[in-house]
């Protein structure tokens, strides 16, 4: 009985430190109008830089990039941004990426295309 009593107090501590060590790790941050976004065709070597605001898109090549959101760290507008950016083929239904991508870590979460690659740069503040 009693080493039930002391798995679930251990259990209840660590739940405990890790919501707390949670709430503490994040950052505050800001939502962006829009964001700029690097393209790059590898079949030809040729590099786009596309702004786009939230809600819109805009295209390179046989892609068309739309951004939903773009935020930075709250007072640092030239911080580490991250935009919610769907990208879709010319002729393809399903898009070729969709999610989160982090302007400093564009590999932790990529595009994975033959011919094209995007990563985000920054947010455009107006």
């Amino acid at each position: 009985m009693k080493r039930f009593r002391l798995g679930r107090l251990c259990g209840v501590i660590s739940l405990t430190v890790m919501m707390a060590g949670t709430a503490m790790a994040q950052e505050a941050v800001n939502a962006g109008q829009g964001a700029v976004l690097r393209a790059l065709d590898k079949l030809n070597a040729k590099v786009d830089d596309l702004t786009v605001a939230n809600g819109a898109h805009a295209s390179s090549g046989r892609i068309d990039v739309s951004v939903r959101e773009c935020r930075y760290p709250a007072g640092n507008p030239a911080g580490d941004a991250f935009a919610y950016i769907t990208i879709r083929e010319v002729g393809i239904v399903e898009p070729v990426f969709s999610g989160w991508m982090i302007a400093s870590s564009p590999a932790l979460n990529s595009m994975n295309h033959p011919r094209y690659d995007v990563w985000v740069l920054r947010c455009t503040t107006s």
